[in-house]
């Protein structure tokens, strides 16, 4: 008879999920396989929207008069993804994250076709919002489901496999949404997508329910979700989205939403983050502080590196894209390093690492708005960023799996992606205000018509971002649990 690893005897006890082998195979071994395909397809699904989305996004702001609102189609997504992610994490740990999974790919496709046939900017922005609603179920619910089904030797490797879904992606996504963008138009980007719902539906789901579906604890299934949580979920949400507006209309009785904003959200991140977390407390806060930081600032920077490129170089969207497709590459060969058995006892070295890589990265991208510094210049200093990337977002989710109960994984990572998609809406925010306030919203000449206008509100998005990066180097050096 098999044993049992000691996860899967607890799993098999208080959930009826059958157990799981404690053979030493890998996460494409017999026992896992299946699932491992079912959940990185999920994942697939995402990388592909992400690509291909972030190049048809200038084509699409400038078609529908909406380049002044440019940071809203990305901030808007990680808007209604604060809420998913709390819902998320109370549905996951209470019933399961089958439903959670579910519902998540369904408003995630139905906000790609919304965007995809919006007439107006701000039905556009309605879709993408959608859409975050669908991703913050989604990404919660995968954390859960890695939580439970994998033992603890195999999670730094499904990590792994996660981010190397982004690498086909990164090729493919923009040269594909390039082409259709300039030869069928953008919005076939948006609608063809949701095609890719059907095959992780059929073959992740079924796997889900067998191996992490039902509760932890049995008593948990009759709880009601916790409505405190869920109200400082929708304050969270809904601060940030008075906060961006406040900043991308720069006139005077912008302060008064801005207030608003701001008094929802400071004490929904409170009730909400790990008790700590803004003041890098050591072990799980710093590490929930790390991912927001390490997120925020790449992402933040990235999504202007396609509308730099098109409105001051020249570049067509799909050369535009392909110019961060390396990076998928070494984001994926980042975290392959962080999972090698043997880097383990080196892993808060690793991060440190990665975060100034990802600093350095972002500095150096704005070199391009100088004529003489070759636009490919871009292509490298990004795929050094992505390479730091993988090194610190997949340490980071091990370690927060590490550092949780089974029962609290769900809220665990609800915090994690809080974090996340939070300080991508503050820094997007921010950057987005510098780039309007120093007339970057006034692009509107053809997406080939090369322009040296406005450098310097693309400058005022970039540099800050990188100097947040260096700060997460100094966060790594907190993630280690404290001494009890």
């Amino acid at each position: 008879m098999t044993a049992l690893e000691p996860r899967d005897a607890d799993v098999a006890k208080t959930s009826g999920v059958p157990p799981v082998p404690a053979a030493e195979e890998g996460v494409l071994g017999r026992s896992y396989r299946a699932l491992s395909i079912g959940i990185v397809s999920v994942v697939l699904l995402i990388a592909f929207e992400a690509t291909a989305v972030g190049t048809a996004m200038p084509v699409a702001a400038r078609e529908l008069d909406g380049v002044s609102l440019y940071a809203f189609a990305f901030s808007g997504y990680f808007t209604t993804s604060l809420f998913g992610m709390v819902l998320s994490g109370q549905w996951s740990d209470r019933r399961g994250p089958l439903g959670a999974l579910t519902a998540g790919i369904a408003a995630f496709g139905a906000g790609l076709l919304l965007a995809g046939t919006a007439g107006a900017m701000w039905v556009f922005i309605l879709g993408r919002a959608v859409q975050g609603l669908g991703g913050g179920l989604v990404i919660v619910a995968l954390y859960v489901v890695v939580g439970r089904a994998y033992p603890e030797r195999l999670r730094p490797s499904i990590m792994a496999a996660f981010s190397a879904s982004w690498v086909v992606p990164s090729i493919v996504g923009p040269l594909a949404s390039g082409a259709v963008t300039e030869h069928l138009g953008w919005r076939w980007v948006f609608v063809g997508i949701p095609v890719l719902v059907v095959f992780p539906l059929a073959l992740a789901l079924p796997h889900v329910r067998r191996r992490a579906g039902g509760p932890v604890d049995d008593s948990a299934g009759n709880a009601s979700f916790d409505r405190r949580r869920i109200r400082l979920a929708l304050g969270i949400s809904l601060g940030a989205g008075l906060l961006q507006y406040a900043a991308q209309d720069l006139r005077w009785f912008s302060l008064v939403p801005g207030a608003v904003g701001a008094a929802l959200l400071v004490p929904a991140v409170l009730g909400l983050l790990p008790r700590g977390t803004y003041r890098a407390a050591r072990g799980l806060p710093s590490v929930v502080l790390l991912r927001g930081i390490a997120a925020g600032s790449f992402i933040a920077a990235e999504s202007f590196v396609p509308l730099m490129l098109v409105t001051q170089r020249g570049l067509s969207p799909t050369l535009a894209g392909f110019s961060l497709a390396a990076g998928g590459v070494t984001w994926a060969f980042g975290s392959w390093v962080q999972s090698r058995a043997r880097l383990e006892p080196y892993r808060g070295r690793l991060m440190t690492v990665g975060m100034v890589l990802v600093a350095a990265s972002i500095a150096a991208a704005p070199s391009v708005l100088i004529d003489s510094v070759p636009v490919w210049t871009v292509a490298v200093a990004w795929a050094f960023g992505c390479f730091g990337m993988g090194l610190v977002i997949s340490s980071a989710s091990v370690l927060l799996l590490k550092l949780s109960a089974p029962e609290e994984a769900g809220t665990n990572s609800a915090a994690l992606q809080i974090s996340d998609a939070l300080s991508n809406v503050v820094l997007l925010a921010a950057g987005g205000a510098a780039f309007v306030a120093l007339g970057g919203g006034t692009v509107s000449h053809a997406a080939t018509a090369a322009s040296s206008s406005h450098p310097a509100a693309f400058a005022a998005v970039f540099l800050p971002m990188a100097g947040v990066a260096l700060v997460g180097a100094w966060v790594t050096t907190r993630l280690r649990a404290p001494q009890s």
